[in-house]
Order: C-alpha cells, then structure tokens, then sequence
C-alpha cells in the first residue's frame, strides 16, 4: 500500500495550489479529485480580484481585459449606477485552462495528481478511494468543495449557509462588448444576492444566484428568464454552457485544522460573505495551509495546527458577516428599489465603490504566514 505525506482531495485551485506549494517544500503528495477532467463540474465564473492578481503569479494570457467598470441596476433595470475606478479591478479567467495550468504546476512541483478518483472515507490515516488502491496518509488536505465529506470525516466544522448558483457562458466576438460588469439587484430573480453579465473576452458570463429557499420556482428557470433579457449580454453564438453550485456565504469556518488535517477553499468557507468571492480567499488561506502543514509534519507540535484558526480569521468578517444578514432579509424589489436610490447619494457610491474596489475582502495571513518562514 502507498504511504504519502499529505494527501489532497480535490482538484480546484485550492487543492492544486496548496498541493504545489506542499511538494516544493519536498513532501510527498497525492491529490485525488472525482473529475475525468478538470474542465468538467466548473462551479466559478473565475472573476479575479485586483488585490488577487497584484498578488499572485496568475498567467496573462489565461485572463479576459480589465474591467474598470461596474453598473449596478435596481429592480426596474433603469438609470444603473456607474462605478468607474481609475484603474483594473477585474478579470476574468478562462478557469478550465487555469485548472490545467495548475495542475502542471503541481506536478512539476513533484506532486501527483489522480482525475477520476471519488474519494470514500479516511480513518486513522487509512483512505479508500473509488478508482484506485487505498493509500496511507500522514495528512489530509480537504480541498473538496462546499459540502466536504473530508470535513465531516475528520469532525471538523461544515458550511450551513449557502447560496446557490448558475451560470450560462457562451461564446462571443471579441471587441463586440465593452469589459463593464453588470449587476442586477433584484430579489424576484436573486434573492440575497445578484444577476450578472461580464465577459472574458472570448465568452460572456451570464448569471444569477441567491437562497435557495427564496428561489421558488429553482435557479435554472430564474437563470433562464434573466439570460433572457440581461443588461451588456451579447447574443448566443454556438454551444452553450452551463455552470452552477452552492457557495458558502456564512465565512470561515472556527475549526479547520485537526492532527489528521484541516480545510481550504470552499471546504473552509473561504469566501467572503458578502460578495461571495472565493478565488482569493483560496489562495491565500492555501498559503497559510501549506505552512501549516509542513510545520507539523516537520515537528509534529500541535501547537503549530493552532495558527490555521477559523476563529481568529473570522473577526475580519464581521461587518460584512453582518451586510449578508441585512442584505438577505430584503425580499421586497421596492426595498430594494429604495436601497439602491440611497447608494446614489455620495455616500452611498463611496459605500458601494469600498465594497467593489477595495482591498479588504479576506483577512491578510501573512502575519502568520511569516512564522512559518523556515518550513519554507
């Protein structure tokens, strides 16, 4: 039976990340992900943060243009509110080639990477998979999205709060749209959330996503009636895809980590409560995760599992913990008519311009992260 020294379950780009940085620290690691492909089962519209590609390494070619410009629409879709920075605050990837990009990394790295695994259960470090021989693991590494079965196994905390989404991405002609992201306000069609139109480049990204309890007649009959008639949508050319899942919106998770291993990404509730981004977040907490880990294994001190706190983590979240809460609770579209008024005042688009442009959607880890220094 093969024995590794962390094993990775799940294939997105915290699995990958945290894999690549885990094998460049000379550890041995296998991830597993159910996926025969990686461009199959995409649960992201793949928008980059500007404080995310400031940061990270992402390849160019991979990301649509800057987009400057954010149209925010009340109920009525009439008079949008525009929010124009002085320079680019996001784009948008092409998230299959991005998969692909870093699962490279990750092998080259030294890591192996198995698609078409499903993993079952883990105990005692003994894990069985479907589609390959059970493995021995010192650590694992739960990488599996929002309803992680790795979590639950190892008696760490889970996700209970949920949005849900979905999306149609078609393909365009590039120059046709102008790079604007397109938000639509509107409970009958979002409820707790937003609809949205922005493009890469090569394909526009159509979507809608809210509580699933308020959606009534279900996210794919609401994505339809909205792709319908969207604001900046460009007309279908060609096959049409379609995307969708749950997104943890009730923020990091208190108890990550345990000796037998700790979360990222999704599994961790790594997405900021408010806008419901989690590219950064996974990146960065991915980071942290990969010191983490190589400092326990390297000493095997508990204490060292203690820096990967949820609990501390979540104090960054508060008031935006508190707008989700606030803005989940507007069902009304004259309410929310109203609300978008109040953001036209200057106030109001400088409120609104901080939650688009600014810098602070997940807490910084580096603090932590430079503790960790010699495990590196």
């Amino acid at each position: 039976m093969q024995t590794v020294d962390v094993l990775v379950v799940g294939a997105g780009l915290a699995g990958l990340h945290t894999a690549r940085l885990l094998a460049q620290r000379d550890l041995s690691v296998m991830v597993v992900d159910r996926r025969r492909s990686l461009s199959a089962g995409i649960r992201t519209t793949g928008i980059f943060v500007r404080r995310t590609l400031d940061d990270f390494d992402l390849p160019d070619h991979l990301l649509g243009p800057g987009v400057r410009d954010v149209l925010l629409y009340p109920p009525s879709r009439r008079a949008p509110i525009r929010l124009t920075s002085d320079r680019d605050e996001y784009r948008v990837a092409d998230m299959a080639a991005v998969y692909e990009h870093a699962r490279r990394a990750a092998e080259s790295a030294g890591a192996r990477v198995l698609l078409g695994v499903r993993y079952v259960d883990v105990s005692m470090g003994f894990v069985r998979f479907d589609g390959a021989e059970p493995v021995t693991a010192r650590f694992i590494v739960g990488a599996d999205g929002a309803r992680s079965r790795v979590a639950r196994d190892l008696g760490l905390d889970v996700n209970r709060r949920f949005l849900v989404g979905a999306e149609i991405v078609h393909p365009i002609v590039p120059g046709t749209t102008a790079p604007e992201f397109h938000c639509v306000l509107d409970p009958r069609i979002a409820p707790g959330y937003l609809g949205w139109v922005i493009n890469d480049g090569r394909h526009a990204h159509v979507g809608v996503a809210g509580y699933p309890d308020a959606m009534r007649t279900g996210v794919r009959h609401l994505l339809d009636a909205f792709a319908a008639d969207a604001p900046g949508r460009a007309a279908p050319a060609g096959p049409v895809e379609r995307r969708g899942g749950p997104i943890p919106v009730g923020g990091v998770l208190r108890r990550l980590a345990c000796p037998a291993g700790l979360l990222v990404g999704d599994a961790a509730g790594a997405v900021s409560p408010l806008t419901a981004g989690g590219l950064d977040p996974c990146l960065r907490m991915s980071e942290l995760a990969a010191a983490v880990v190589a400092g326990y294994l390297c000493t095997g001190d508990q204490r060292v599992l203690r820096q990967y706190d949820g609990s501390a983590l979540r104090t960054r979240f508060r008031g935006r913990l508190l707008l989700r809460r606030a803005f989940a609770g507007i069902r009304s579209p004259a309410a929310v008519e109203a609300a978008v008024t109040l953001l036209r005042a200057r106030a109001g688009r400088a409120l609104a311009a901080r939650i688009l442009f600014g810098d602070g959607s997940f807490p910084d880890v580096n603090p932590r992260l430079e503790r960790f220094s010699s495990y590196r």
